[in-house]
């Protein structure tokens, strides 16, 4: 049988390996990345990696499968499909897409349909500033293709207005990028997300939750018992907002991100909400743009393109909306691969997870497989796709641009030290990744469809039939006799 195959190939590739792993590694599941922007045209610039560069990082961090963002420029969704299309040709692992709708109307809600039925797509996200009528729309369109509303939670007319003022004072360099979106801000924007979200009665993803106001608004929503998932970032968990200040412009503004890395004790707070299940996994985000690129902004620090080795969103709301618009909101629609998955950076993402939590203590070994695992990918069962990965726990690593395998020039994690090295990745039953060596050609991924209505809708229609059940029949009054 093949798999029988595949999985003799394994153990004769790795039995010296397997036998030390009683004793001193950890032989466990692979990641998946649902966040990532590989070959992404922004702000007259593309990011420097594409699916051939970009994925050859995350094999060698442990991870063998990601879903990129489709960006449809002038709206069409098959044109925006096709265009992805092409450029995934060079991918060397698994992967998949979330469809962003870039513009509003019944055409585009026709194509989502047709997306879902025809090319396998389950997300569809919205990245836009939109007004609550608009919000509420999407969330019930949402709903009814079993998506799962995704909001990147930010108050754009407040942020435009703190950007003005910035710039009137004279601040000009990347800190004015923190200092023109506070954290209450995230706090206002991620509550009004979930209580609209609440209304309709549809699960909610809040993506980029850098702060306690944030987290402590979505805290409320699950303790009550609405369906709300909160995504940290890496930056967010294991950062401060003091590098906006370095005196050098490169150094400050590559860690220049949206919503922004806050100020010293909101990492530990999110380090803590995540141990404790107030958050559920760890976003990467991966959009990465040179030195070269952040110089676009050396003026102005609303011209950096936004993003770094793990995270990415959008700098002055303006670029892509208008400014009487409110909330930057991604819609997708999340099927198979919607679990409780740990992501940090592309390739960062589990060394940095494994010295952060693991080796503090604030999560277990088995919460880390739990988190950063999916059965059907990882197990070496029949069926699945024995995906898995080789960490020594007693290995150290160093984090350098140096020796990172992106092409990007800095890295935000630059000279972190730490315990949990990723030895080996394997995907699909073979070794892709060992020695340091990528061991797959370019145009050797998958394309993996998805499928609509993730756990997280189930119950849904029994809590919507609830209501309608709560209704009393409509008051009779007389009419009227004036």
């Amino acid at each position: 049988m093949p798999f029988t195959f595949t999985i003799v190939t394994i153990i004769t590739t790795i039995t010296i390996i397997v036998v030390v792993v009683i004793l001193y590694l950890r032989f466990q599941e692979w990641g998946i990345d649902p966040h990532t922007h590989l070959e992404f045209e922004f702000m007259d610039t593309v990011t420097v990696d594409d699916f051939f560069s970009g994925q050859a990082a995350a094999l060698a961090g442990g991870t063998t499968m990601h879903i990129d963002f489709v960006i449809p420029h002038k709206g069409s969704l098959t044109a925006g499909f096709e265009a992805y299309e092409k450029k995934a040709k060079k991918s060397c692992m698994d992967y998949g897409f979330h469809m962003a709708v870039t513009k509003w109307d019944e055409t585009v809600s026709r194509e989502m349909e047709l997306m879902v039925k025809e090319k396998g797509h389950s997300s569809f996200p919205r990245a836009l500033m939109i007004n609550d009528e608009l919000l509420l729309e999407g969330f019930k369109k949402c709903k009814s293709l079993g998506a799962l509303a995704m909001v990147h939670a930010e108050n754009g007319d407040a942020v435009y207005e703190g950007q003005k003022k910035m710039i009137e004072l004279g601040i000009t360099g990347p800190e004015g990028h923190a200092l023109s979106r506070p954290a209450v801000l995230e706090g206002e924007a991620t509550a009004r997300a979930i209580r609209l979200a609440d209304f309709v009665n549809t699960p909610l993803y809040v993506v980029h939750v850098m702060s306690i106001d944030a987290m402590e608004e979505i805290a409320r929503a699950r303790k009550s018992g609405q369906r709300v998932i909160g995504e940290p970032v890496a930056s967010g968990l294991v950062l401060d907002e003091s590098w906006l200040w370095h005196p050098d412009f490169k150094t400050a503004a590559k860690y220049v991100m949206s919503p922004p890395i806050r100020k010293r004790g909101h990492d530990k707070a999110l380090q803590a909400a995540l141990s404790t299940g107030i958050l559920q996994l760890v976003g990467t985000d991966h959009c990465a743009f040179n030195s070269t690129q952040k110089a676009l902004g050396i003026d102005d620090f609303r011209k950096i393109p936004n993003g770094v080795n793990g995270n990415q969103t959008m700098d002055d709301p303006r670029y892509f909306w208008p400014k009487t618009s409110r909330l930057i909101l991604r819609y997708f629609l999340t099927g198979v691969l919607c679990k409780l998955i740990f992501f940090v950076g592309i390739e960062e993402r589990m060394h940095v997870v494994w010295d952060t939590m693991v080796e503090s203590g604030q999560i277990s070994v088995m919460d880390y497989v739990r988190l950063t695992s999916t059965e059907w990918k990882g197990a070496i069962l029949p069926g699945s796709d024995a995906d898995i990965i080789i960490l020594n726990p007693n290995s150290s690593f160093e984090i350098t641009a140096k020796s990172h395998h992106s092409r990007l020039d800095t890295n935000v994690f630059e000279g972190r030290r730490g315990k949990g090295k990723i030895e080996v990745t394997i995907a699909g039953g073979r070794v892709v990744w060992e020695n340091n060596e990528l061991k797959v050609a370019p145009g050797t991924g998958r394309y993996i469809k998805m499928s609509p209505f993730s756990y997280l809708f189930d119950g849904i229609d029994k809590r919507d039939d609830a209501y309608l059940k709560s209704l009393q029949a409509p008051v009779k009054r007389a009419k009227s006799s004036s």
